[in-house]
C-alpha cells in the first residue's frame, strides 16, 4: 500500500534537482549538470581549515593556518563556496530552503567521517536573538541537528550564545572580522557544565576567515572543553 502510494506521488510530483528544475531519478539529489558544477572537496586539504592543497601535502596546515593558527584542532568542509555550491548555500540561508538540509547534512557527514567517531557533542554556531527573530531559523543549527541525528550523537542547539549583536561580516577584511566578534560569543550559562571535558564539534554553514568559529572555539575552551573540531557546509577558497 505504502509503496503504491509512493509510486503514485512520484508519478504526479517527480523529484527535481535541488539546484534547478531538472527532473532527477531520486529526491534530494542533483542533476548531472549541477553535480558537475558543485565543488565537492576531496583530495589533499589543510588539516585545520580544509582548504584544497596542491601536491601530496594532505594532513598538513596550509600557509594561512601556519601564519594564523586557528584555535580548533581539525576542520572539515563538504563544498567549495562557489558555483552551484554557493547557490545552494544562499538558497538555504536567504530563501528558507530547509528542504535542502537532509542532503546537505549527509554531505557534511561524509566530509567529517574521521571526526565524528571522536565527537561527544555537536553544536551550531549561534545566532543573536534579534537576528534569529528576523530570519526565523538558524541554518547552522538545522545542519547540526540533522548531522547529529544521522550520526547518533548528542546535539546541543544552545551550547553557545551570542551575547553581543555584531555587524554583518560582509565586506570586512580578516582583522575587522575578528575584531567584530570580540567578546560576542559565550557558553550559555545553563549549558556551561556539559562542555567540560567534552569533545565538541562546531557546525557552521560557511567558513571564510574563521573569525566566528574561532570565537566559538575559544568560548568552548574557556568552559573547559577537552577538544574542539569544526565542520562547515562550504568554505571560501582563494585560488590566487
Amino acid at each position: 500500500m505504502h509503496r503504491a502510494l509512493a509510486t503514485m506521488i512520484r508519478t504526479i510530483y517527480p523529484p527535481r534537482c535541488m539546484a534547478c528544475e531538472t527532473h532527477t531519478d531520486e529526491a534530494q539529489a542533483l542533476c548531472p549538470a549541477c553535480w558537475s558544477k558543485t565543488g565537492f572537496i576531496s583530495g589533499s586539504t589543510c588539516i585545520t581549515c580544509c582548504a584544497p592543497l596542491i601536491g601530496e601535502a594532505n594532513g598538513e596546515p596550509c600557509d594561512t593556518c601556519l601564519r594564523y593558527p586557528p584555535p580548533w584542532s581539525l576542520g572539515k568542509a563538504a563544498l567549495e563556496y562557489d558555483g552551484v555550491g554557493r547557490d545552494l548555500v544562499l538558497a538555504l540561508k536567504k530563501a528558507d530552503r530547509l528542504d535542502l538540509v537532509p542532503a546537505m547534512s549527509r554531505w557534511m557527514q561524509q566530509a567529517a567521517r574521521e571526526i565524528l567517531p571522536v565527537t561527544d557533542i555537536v553544536a551550531p554556531v549561534p545566532l543573536h536573538p534579534g537576528r534569529y527573530f528576523k530570519r526565523r531559523f538558524n541554518q547552522s543549527a538545522e545542519l547540526a541537528r540533522h548531522l547529529a541525528a544521522n550520526s547518533n550523537l548528542l546535539y546541543s542547539g544552545e551550547l553557545l550564545s551570542r551575547i553581543k549583536r555584531t555587524e554583518s561580516q560582509h565586506g570586512k577584511d580578516r582583522i575587522q572580522r575578528f575584531e567584530n566578534l570580540q567578546a560576542a560569543i559565550a557558553p550559555t550559562p545553563r549549558n556551561r557544565a556539559i562542555i567540560a571535558d567534552r569533545r565538541i564539534l562546531l557546525v557552521d554553514d560557511v567558513l571564510t576567515t574563521g573569525a566566528t568559529l574561532s570565537a566559538c572555539t575559544e568560548a568552548c575552551y574557556a568552559a573547559g572543553a577537552k577538544n574542539v573540531d569544526i565542520l562547515v557546509l562550504a568554505r571560501v577558497v582563494n585560488r590566487q
